[in-house]
């Protein structure tokens, strides 16, 4: 017979139409009246009911966030095998097992230890089986069986943004859609309305609405405008449950801008201006300033300035400042207060961005008068011209008057005027003006020859005001007289041979003149009066500015007559007519049988041996330099033969003055003491300078002879004295001084004079330790050591 065994599950079964709905503040805890007995036997499960239920038979439901004080009860596992006498035991394990959730052991009783909490973990799943006490082995199959842990309302509603930013245009219409929020509940949206969310407004009528499942925020109010507010914040609910009472609820904020539209014209805030503006004022320098006020911002509050009319349409302009949006009235063209002192423009402000949604809202321009007054400015003097041009003849006397400047004081009070000359344009002070009347006259001769065109400047200022002043170029172009006589125009200087022929053509002339004639220079040649008939030479004019000079006879001597001097006049056929005489020179020369010329009695004008100019000062050059050559050399060789003090390194010597009285040397200790030489008070200072020849020779002087009992120091100044005061006497060249050196020096005295007064013979070794200035006297004094031990 085969044994079927079964395996019982007890568990808190409760009434699920009655418990799931229940609010939270009514939940229980206990166990359930009735249970839920399964029955496990082989691989075949059978249910037996109590009482008749709507479960699956392998899952079971606990309540989320359990607030009893006591483990929560899930069910029990029970076995037909269990006889009661502890021999079996049950087996619990999958998720939570023998943490989240326990069994005991002996009665199969299953407890949940914590709060369970659908949102971390709606399903556990387990695993129950009964096993032998004894023998650890399993009575019946493993068992697996589900715990769903069912919903309760205790998570908000959570929105997906804390604040919400959108805008829209203002003037927008009813309905027009804003911004859509959203909100999410983390509760069971299967179980249950406890995720149903309903959106609501909390803030922000009637300007707003939202729609209450969507979360769509539209526009609730008409023509909302932005000139009178820009933001709004608006406060969006969301609330679980689908809205009823007892449902949890959020919130968020919704920030909505309006943005601007060309809604708005631009208008003038006052119908007329006034500006006033100086007559100085330079032009495209501004005058004054508008502005016409718009509501609106940016692109829509952009303005257009023009002037639209007026009787100063040419004489302004404006423009439009993109940073102010303001009209800047400047000036075209120069202000004259004598001319017109008021003017009146029309001015229009006109949008340059233009919604035609809003053209009802009326013309989206407007203007204004604007009058501007034109100041009268202290104006220096304008002269009539801007320029003059005048003509005076060269020859006209001085003080006479070439032309007159006009200038006058532009302003009403009209001022009088001093005219100047500008002297930085007239350093030669040729031209004058008179300060009265402005007429300009000549201080100074005019030649046209020398300066044609004379350009100064005129300065008119204003008598009350010297600072107002203006000033104009003159030009004066000297007209030409004919005032010069015309003349050669080269120096002519010609040779006639000595074998010419009578009628032959020596030398053709030609001239110049320093005038200007209109209709072509005219000149005519004639010889002078007084040679016309005595001349061995004729001139023939050639009626177009030249003339030849011919040979009257045939042969000429140079030995008789070398050089002739031909005058010829020249008239010119202006008037006055102005005429000269002018000579030229003809030579005597002798010349081959071609004509060619090979020598003349004096100094030959083209000869193949004769010297040019330039070579003879060559010549003259080459003998200055040899003089100055021969000087120099001979300079030389008398400075040569002067002797010098010193004539090598190696001739060491004192420069020693005799004098006539020497004493008795050293050793002479009673004619005078020595020791008073030493004394460096008695030098005196030297009048005149000795290393030069004095240029005026001097007569030596006799002095008186020495008394027998001078003493020998009175002697020695007497003569240094003399010889002082001597421009003559000698050196000439250099001057050596010796002074008392002192008792300081280490080395004591070097001096050969005391040499005598010391015993026996010095060592001077040591003079080869001062170095290699001493080198020399190591070197001479040492050998003599050496020479002497020899």
């Amino acid at each position: 017979m085969r044994t079927y065994h079964c395996f019982w599950l007890l568990f808190w079964a409760g009434q699920p139409h009655q418990s799931f709905l229940t609010p939270l503040s009514k939940r229980t805890s206990g166990f359930p009246e009735k249970e839920k007995v399964l029955v496990l036997s082989g691989n075949s499960r059978q249910e037996l009911h109590r009482s008749k239920r709507s479960w699956m038979w392998n899952q079971f439901f606990l309540l989320e966030e359990y607030t009893g004080t006591d483990y929560q009860y899930v069910g029990k596992l029970h076995s037909d095998q269990d006889k009661g006498d502890g021999s079996l035991k049950y087996i619990l394990s999958g998720d939570g097992a023998g943490d989240l959730f326990i069994i005991n052991e002996n009665t199969g009783d299953i407890q949940a230890t914590k709060r369970l909490d659908r949102e971390e973990k709606p399903v556990y799943i387990l695993r129950a089986q009964a096993v032998n006490r004894r023998t650890g082995r399993p009575v019946e199959p493993e068992s697996e069986f589900i715990i769903k842990i069912h919903d309760i309302n205790d998570n908000e509603p959570m929105f997906t943004k804390d604040v919400y930013n959108a805008s829209i245009p203002e003037m927008s219409d009813v309905g027009t859609f804003v911004v859509q929020v959203t909100a999410t509940d983390a509760d069971d949206p299967t179980y249950g309305n406890s995720a149903k969310v309903v959106y609501s407004i909390l803030q922000g009528q009637p300007y707003f609405s939202v729609e209450s499942e969507t979360g769509i925020i539209k526009t609730a109010l008409l023509n909302m405008d932005r000139e009178n507010r820009e933001q709004y914040q608006v406060v969006i609910q969301a609330k679980d449950m689908g809205g009823q009472m007892g449902g949890l609820s959020g919130t968020t904020t919704v920030n909505i801008t309006l943005t601007d539209v060309n809604d708005n014209p631009p208008r003038f805030p006052q119908s007329t201006y006034q500006f006033r503006a100086p007559e100085s004022t330079p032009p495209d320098s501004p005058v004054g300033r508008i502005k016409a006020n718009d509501a609106d911002v940016d692109e829509n509050a952009e303005i257009e300035y023009s002037i639209t009319e007026g009787d100063g349409y040419d004489m302004f302009g404006i423009i439009t400042d993109k940073d102010t949006q303001e009209g800047i009235i400047t000036v075209k063209k120069a202000l004259d207060f004598e001319n017109k002192s008021l003017y009146i423009l029309k001015v229009e402000a006109t949008n340059t961005h233009v919604d035609p949604r809003f053209l009802y809202l009326g013309p989206f321009k407007d203007s204004a008068t604007v009058r501007i007054q034109v100041e009268d400015v202290d104006e220096p003097p304008v002269f009539s011209r801007p320029a003059y041009i005048m003509e005076v003849k060269e020859d006209v006397p001085i003080n006479s008057v070439i032309g007159t400047v006009t200038a006058q004081d532009p302003d009403a009070a009209k001022n009088p005027v001093k005219y100047s000359v500008d002297r930085h344009t007239d350093m030669d002070r040729v031209f004058n003006v008179n300060s009265g009347n402005g007429s300009i006259f000549t201080s100074k001769p005019l030649d046209r020859e020398t300066l044609l065109w004379h350009n100064i400047t005129v300065i008119a200022a204003e008598i009350n005001n010297p600072k107002q002043s203006s000033r104009v170029p003159v030009f004066i172009k000297v007209l030409d007289v004919n005032d010069n006589a015309p003349e050669f125009a080269m120096f002519y200087e010609t040779f006639v041979c000595e074998n010419a022929k009578a009628e032959q053509l020596i030398q053709t002339l030609s001239a110049v003149d320093k005038d200007d004639s209109y209709s072509g220079h005219q000149f005519s040649f004639s010889l002078a009066p007084e040679a016309a008939s005595s001349s061995n030479f004729t001139l023939q004019d050639n009626r177009d500015n030249t003339a030849g000079i011919f040979t009257r006879k045939t042969r000429y001597n140079r030995h008789e007559m070398s050089t002739y001097f031909l005058p010829v006049v020249i008239s010119d056929n202006d008037y006055p007519i102005q005429s000269s005489t002018e000579t030229v020179t003809i030579r005597v020369c002798a010349c081959d049988h071609r004509g060619k010329m090979l020598s003349c009695n004096a100094e030959a004008l083209i000869h193949p041996t004769g010297l040019s100019t330039g070579a003879l000062i060559a010549i003259l050059l080459c003998i200055i330099i040899l003089l100055v050559t021969v000087v120099l050399f001979a300079a030389l060789r008398r400075q040569r033969k002067k002797e010098p003090l010193i004539i090598s390194k190696e001739d060491i010597r004192d420069n020693i003055v005799s004098y006539n009285d020497e004493g008795g040397g050293e050793e002479d200790t009673q004619a005078f003491d020595i020791g008073t030489l030493r004394n460096p008070e008695a030098i005196d200072d030297n009048k005149l300078r000795r290393d030069i020849v004095p240029e005026t020779l001097f007569m030596p002087r006799r002095t008186a002879a020495a008394r027998d009992n001078t003493d020998v120091r009175d002697f020695i100044n007497q003569r240094l004295k003399e010889n002082d005061t001597d421009p003559t006497a000698p050196p000439y060249d250099s001057l050596a001084t010796y002074a008392y050196e002192g008792n300081g020096s280490v080395a004591e005295s070097l001096s050969s004079l005391e040499s005598v007064t010391t015993d026996g013979d010095q060592d001077y070794d040591y003079l080869s330790d001062w170095g290699p200035r001493f080198k020399k006297l190591a070197d001479m004094y040492g050998t003599m050591d050496s020479d002497k031990d020899s």
